[in-house]
């Protein structure tokens, strides 16, 4: 036998001893015959390194070194779920997602494990990528690291399609993070806080080699791409198995919404002998067909639903209450506790969120609070032990000034917070509004973070996000921890920014209430920021979705001359303030004032193209058929319930064909 092919069965023996031990939790040889194996694969690949492979399982004890990570697009975006917290809502969107579906519908249980989201891709049955979920838009490339993971697979079994995502959790299983745990202690270092942190801080670390020695795994559960072979959720976790992927064995299969809550109250209990962290069970409706039928949200899919196991909770003392003001000049109440553990972090603060929720429950200083993190993530005070009330206990007086300028607070009639309406005088606000102007979702200045902000402000050399493109490399230099690469990087990157799309730029400048979806809108709809400068109350309104309280903030924000002057020195340093001419010239107002409904399968576009044609010539997609409805557009396997309404409602059919001829 010759070198090359010593070295190919040699890997793929390895490969293969892993997947038993690692994945499979069956090993076949024992660690000294393997590691004997392993020495013998490294001294043949030292002594013919013209016969490197990037896969090698002599690799998974790292080496490489990743000063910067490079931040990578999802081909598949990474949604963020709904969560519920009672089966009663689980009943309720069941019935939601049964108005937009036909036939009966299957779910799928999993458990939702407490880690640092994930997305691998494979092409040609090997790795080609490991990226982190990041803002779930794009994320960090920390392939290297992953590589370390011994139940990643670097070289696929089987049969695979040519090329994938699939999604899952890095994981720190309870036991090697208390091992973990026992050495840094034994070496005088102190204990890391738990084991979803570790895993996540794991993923960044610069040298791979620091990794390898973390025993993490990687528990996968959603494959993502076109022409999988799979027309279901749970055929999915199958074919990933089948695959050579680490797929949790709990994923069950439930017929009705019953099934699932049977799921669900089994592993409300069952869940603290798993080795892992869990927090929840997700449950996904099973077939991929209905699944594209319900679509997503801004934020989430229709067709999955955490549901949270009932939080944590402990008891703490009360110390003192702080106030912070956000950009918006919002005032947030907050509690600084007596530290406690809480869900395996320490907590010191927890959210008050406003002037009647400290009426509602009557938080004092001084007093016993019971605190839960939501969720699991953001700890709050649920409840007051009024029992352990010391005797000269005072009622909590909210303030009336801000906390920073001190310019009296406001109230605006129907809402919940108090205001500081020094909107340019307030540093609280400046700050804020230009962290949020460089933020990932927004113009994404890379060498601009939040630190650097509220150091350009407190220096005066900025004092709105106009000027950070007037920043020289010679200003920036003195400043605290500014080397010389790390003002050219700033420089660099707030020259880039001058290429973000309008509809971000729209997100960017921070109008209230102008969220993400809504910037879109409102840039789809008036095509540049001089259209939607004049526009009125009214005409904004007639826009979709765009309501009073959007129209009377855009109205306020163009309304003041210090905005309209930053707007103004934005035009002329370049920011894009209208949309490309390309983008313009994919766009008509065709289908301008129509309702489409889509359903069924496609042959010539996907649906999600078909959808995007449709908002490109003015049109409207909605997700279920309503008097409302303009025209459905039926692909093959249209469901007969949304075929019959359509025809009782006297709504037009187009086929696919008849559809394109429309908006040729």
């Amino acid at each position: 036998m010759n070198i090359e092919q010593q070295l190919k069965e040699l890997r793929a023996e390895l490969r293969e001893h892993n997947h038993k031990y690692y994945v499979l939790d069956n090993a076949t040889i024992s660690d000294y015959e393997f590691d004997i194996k392993l020495k013998t694969l490294q001294d043949l690949e030292e002594k013919h390194p013209e016969f490197y492979d990037e896969n090698s399982p002599t690799l998974r004890v790292g080496g490489a070194i990743t000063k910067n990570f490079n931040t990578v697009v999802h081909a598949h975006r990474m949604y963020s779920l709904d969560n519920s917290y009672s089966l009663e809502d689980l009943r309720d969107w069941e019935t939601r997602i049964k108005k937009l579906v036909d036939g009966d519908i299957e779910y799928v249980c999993e458990l939702k494990y407490d880690g640092a989201s994930i997305s691998l891709t494979y092409e040609n049955g090997t790795l080609l990528r490991a990226v982190t979920r990041g803002d779930g838009v794009q994320g960090d490339d920390v392939t290297a690291n992953i590589k370390t993971i011994k139940s990643v697979p670097l070289k696929l079994n089987g049969s695979y399609p040519p090329k994938f995502d699939i999604r899952g959790e890095i994981v720190l299983p309870l036991q090697g993070f208390n091992k973990m745990n026992e050495a840094r202690l034994a070496n005088g270092e102190e204990a890391y806080r738990n084991p979803r942190n570790t895993a996540s801080g794991s993923l960044k670390l610069q040298d791979s080699t620091e990794v390898a020695k973390r025993p993490l795994e990687c528990l996968l559960y959603n494959l993502k791409g076109t022409n999988l072979g799979i027309d279901s959720q749970f055929e999915g976790l199958e074919l990933a198995r089948k695959m050579g992927f680490k797929v949790p064995k709990a994923a069950q299969l439930a017929k009705s919404i019953d099934a699932v809550f049977e799921f669900v109250n089994y592993w409300d209990h069952a869940r603290h002998e798993l080795p892992y962290e869990t927090d929840g069970v997700v449950i996904k409706v099973n077939s991929l067909y209905q699944q594209e039928e319900l679509g997503f949200t801004s934020k989430a899919p229709r067709w999955a639903m955490a549901y949270k196991f009932k939080a944590e909770q402990v008891s703490t003392k009360l110390n003192t209450i702080s106030y912070q003001v956000g950009r918006t000049g919002a005032i947030t109440p907050v509690a600084n506790l007596e530290p406690v553990e809480l869900a395996g972090t320490t907590v010191k603060r927890a959210s008050l969120h406003n002037a009647d929720q400290i009426e509602k429950l009557d938080i004092r200083i001084n007093d016993e609070v019971y605190v839960e993190k939501g969720g699991e993530i953001i700890p709050k005070i649920i409840a007051v032990d009024l029992a352990r009330r010391p005797l000269d206990s005072v009622k909590t007086q909210y303030i009336t000034s801000c906390p920073i300028c001190e310019t009296t607070l406001v109230r605006i009639p129907g809402e919940a917070k108090h205001y500081c309406p020094n909107y340019n005088g307030c540093p609280p606000q400046i700050v804020g509004r230009i962290q949020h102007y460089i933020s990932r979702k927004a113009m994404d200045i890379e060498g601009l973070g939040g630190e650097t902000v509220a150091l350009l402000v407190n220096a005066g050399l900025v004092s709105n996000y106009a000027d950070l493109y007037t920043l020289t490399k010679t200003q920036l230099m003195p400043l605290e921890r500014m080397a010389e690469k790390s003002a050219e990087n700033l420089v660099t990157g707030v020259e880039a920014s001058k290429k973000i799309p309008f509809d971000r730029v729209l997100f960017a400048l921070g109008i209230r209430f102008v969220g993400e979806t809504v910037a879109k809108k409102l840039a789809k709809h008036y095509k540049r920021i001089d259209a939607l400068m004049r526009a009125s109350k009214e005409d904004l309104e007639q826009v979709d979705e765009i309501g009073v309280k959007i129209a009377e903030s855009v109205i306020d924000f163009f309304s003041s001359p210090d905005n309209v002057k930053i707007i103004e020195r934005l035009q002329q340093y370049g920011v894009q303030l209208e949309i490309s001419a390309q983008k313009l010239a994919n766009q008509t107002n065709k289908l301008q004032g129509q309702i489409f409904v889509v359903s069924g399968v496609f042959q010539k576009v996907s649906r999600n193209e078909l959808k995007k044609l449709i908002e490109d010539n003015g049109g409207k997609v909605a997700s279920s058929i309503s008097g409302k409805t303009s025209f459905v557009v039926a692909g093959d396997n249209m469901g007969p319930s949304k075929k019959e309404k359509a025809d009782k409602l006297g709504v037009t059919l187009l086929s696919e064909n008849d559809f394109l001829k429309l908006i040729e």
